[in-house]
């Protein structure tokens, strides 16, 4: 049985890797590095990469299935190979688990530094007096489900990652911490609803949430995710425009109208599903063509609902139903002069 012996490049600089993983470097004779996209990655000298395997496979799970393959190969070739992962090998390293689970290959896992080592120290938390959570921002709807902070989210790389953990929780202060132990290192305040649009995330960037307005949704996002994948690999998905779903729009809306009549509480349940599909795919259409996202039409109608109910939401007093019709219909008028 060959042996994967796993070390951690640590977050930053190559100086923050530990003596045990330098140790274990030299003494090796194959070496892989997970990205060549990192900083101390130059430290693993005559290293093969898996960045092709991030350029040609069409899910992160495919990503790490084929590098766990890979090495689980080269261990048998080789006797023993050294992989070595971004940050800690046992913080949010997912080939790790899964080289784990094998039973035809010996993992070996050296400790390391974490990015998570330098945010306690930049945030001034202590995690476990706080009880912050860390979780992965690929995976935030799943692993967050249910919290309301504190949480400090991992791999952060994209703007798709940024709004998908923006759709996914209510709003809340948001820390964002990128390339600690660098040079160029920051951690700034960003507001929740600018949290896509207002920083240009790589794979270094990591957000922290001391409290969050609303638990996370994993099952609204879980369906985004969904929507997307179909949009991605189902041919029929993939023709599709918001001319040719226009039909099907009005289909579920009738469909919702007709529930509605039946009295049936499980059919409505159904068609309030397929509606919402049809607002889920055409915010997927909108995304693609760069003109909003899913989490921009839930705040859209959030904002213009809060607005056009002052009686709710503000000072004003609405004491009928007609009191409510006239306050809707003075702020859609004010709403059309700005």
């Amino acid at each position: 049985m060959g042996r994967v012996v796993v070390v951690g490049l640590g977050p930053g600089d190559a100086d923050l890797m530990t003596v045990g993983t330098m140790d274990a470097i030299a003494a090796a004779s194959h070496r892989f590095v997970r990205t060549a996209r990192h900083p101390a990655a130059a430290a693993v000298p005559d290293a093969r990469s898996f960045d092709d395997v991030y350029e040609q496979a069409s899910s992160l799970d495919e990503v790490y299935t084929s590098i766990v393959d890979r090495l689980v190969a080269a261990a048998a070739s080789h006797g023993e190979v050294l992989y070595a992962v971004p940050g800690s090998p046992a913080v949010a390293e997912r080939t790790v688990d899964l080289l784990r689970a094998r039973d035809d290959v010996e993992v070996v896992v050296l400790p390391a530094l974490s990015f998570a080592d330098l945010a306690w120290i930049r945030l001034e938390v202590d995690p476990v007096a706080d009880g912050v959570r860390l979780v992965d921002g690929h995976r935030f709807a799943v692993e967050a489900a249910g919290s309301t902070g504190p949480l400090l989210v991992g791999q952060c790389d994209s703007r798709q990652v940024l709004s998908d953990i923006k759709l996914a929780a209510g709003g809340g202060e948001v820390t964002v911490l990128q390339r600690l132990g660098l040079p160029d290192e920051q951690v700034t305040q960003v507001a929740w609803d600018e949290l896509d649009r207002s920083f240009e995330p790589d794979h270094l960037t990591s957000l922290y949430m001391p409290s969050l307005a609303a638990p996370v949704a994993a099952e609204l996002v879980a369906l985004d995710e969904v929507t997307r994948t179909l949009r991605e690999r189902c041919p029929w998905d993939v023709e599709q425009t918001h001319e040719t779903l226009k039909r099907y729009v009005l289909e579920e809306a009738q469909e919702v109208a007709e529930a509605i009549d039946s009295g049936d509480p499980v059919k409505l349940e159904e068609e309030l599903g397929d509606l919402l599909y049809q607002v889920y795919f055409h915010a997927t259409l909108g995304a693609e063509e760069g003109d909003y996202t899913l989490a921009d039409v839930a705040r859209g109608i959030r904002e213009k609902l809060v607005r056009r109910h002052p009686h709710v939401f503000g000072d004003e007093h609405a004491e009928t139903k007609a009191d409510v019709a006239a306050i809707w219909e003075r702020v859609k008028a004010e709403e059309r002069k700005t």
